[in-house]
């Protein structure tokens, strides 16, 4: 029987700091305004919440007003993903142009500048890069955002991404953890699935995780797939063998762990939201990235009262929901 030593305001409270959801439109809704004054801590932003720099601006200083310390997400990696400029494309080159180029120094540049352009704008945090290893050439999701096929070059890109991001004082979020690079599947619609041994892991999908951790990277993001050699069971996001033993216990990563969005359907499709949002943060998790689709309160509310009953039953021990919470503020 697990002793709450906090009461259920200060559950209810770490439940919301865990979640990074989004939302619609270009201003704050009121709901989300009211939770971040009940313990939201995050924010996730999409092109469908941008229109101009200072509309951008204004919305985080919004959001600031409720809650001074919020972190502000967005996925802005240059190249095809972009959410400054939705409308009309990125003016910055992607990864997959920047690892071609191979300038290391180039790309810690290009990171700067984004940064700044996000920093400007009340933007704090983001989800970038990807450093995936391209090794799939038929890769539907991944290709041109990353560096490349090579391991030792998108090492030392993702590093430099990292370290330019950074600088500027924008949160990098390293992905998607422990590499999406060597799948034909799309996790957005099904649950891909890596099936090479732990020695070709470690040398290939690993070492550009463990180059962005030497950098300092703040946050890593788990990636939706199932890779046998490390968790025949679980797929990364729900496994504690995989964020626990591997990313925090082998390769010493201290920082915050982000799920990739739990409404993708290699989680929704499978455990749901619910029980997926669960199992991530007893796996390891410390964030839960929801709002690409299901962007309202009813999605908050499910998640949080998911968290509280996982706890109040046993099944998420109190203290893992504190420190993820505690990581998340910190």
């Amino acid at each position: 029987m697990t002793t709450f030593a906090r009461g259920t305001d200060t559950l209810t409270r770490d439940a919301l700091t865990v979640l990074q959801p989004g939302f619609t439109g270009t201003t704050a809704p009121d709901w989300l305004l009211r939770r971040l004054g009940q313990g939201l801590a995050s924010v996730g932003l999409f092109g469908r919440n941008i229109a101009s720099p200072e509309q951008l601006a204004a919305l985080t200083a919004q959001l600031r007003a409720e809650r001074e310390d919020v972190l502000v997400a967005i996925d802005e990696e240059g190249g095809d993903v972009t959410r400054l400029e939705v409308r009309t494309g990125s003016s910055f080159p992607g990864n997959h142009a920047l690892g071609a180029v191979d300038d290391v120094e180039l790309t810690r540049q290009v990171a700067a500048e984004l940064g700044r352009r996000l920093a400007a704008c009340g933007v704090n945090f983001n989800w970038a890069p990807s450093a995936d290893v391209n090794s799939d050439p038929d890769n539907p999701v991944i290709g041109v955002r990353s560096f490349g096929a090579d391991a030792r070059l998108v090492a030392r890109h993702t590093a430099a991404y990292v370290t330019g991001l950074q600088s500027v004082g924008v949160a990098a979020c390293t992905k998607h953890f422990p590499g999406h690079g060597d799948t034909a599947v799309d996790s957005h619609h099904a649950m891909p699935r890596i099936d090479v041994d732990a020695a070709v892991l470690a040398e290939r999908e690993l070492a550009p995780f463990r180059e962005a951790i030497a950098a300092g990277t703040r946050a890593v993001m788990s990636a939706h797939i199932l890779v046998p050699a490390l968790d025949p069971e679980r797929p990364a996001t729900l496994s504690r063998r995989i964020l626990t033993d591997l990313l925090r216990g082998e390769l010493g990563y201290d920082g915050l762990i982000v799920t990739d969005g739990m409404e993708m359907r290699a989680i929704a499709g499978t455990y749901g939201i619910e029980r997926g949002s669960v199992l991530a943060v007893a796996a390891g998790a410390d964030a839960i990235c929801v709002g690409g689709g299901l962007a309202d309160d009813d999605i908050v509310l499910r998640l949080r009262d998911a968290l509280v009953d996982a706890v109040r039953s046993g099944e998420l021990p109190e203290e893992r929901l504190a420190d993820a919470a505690e990581r998340v503020r910190a």
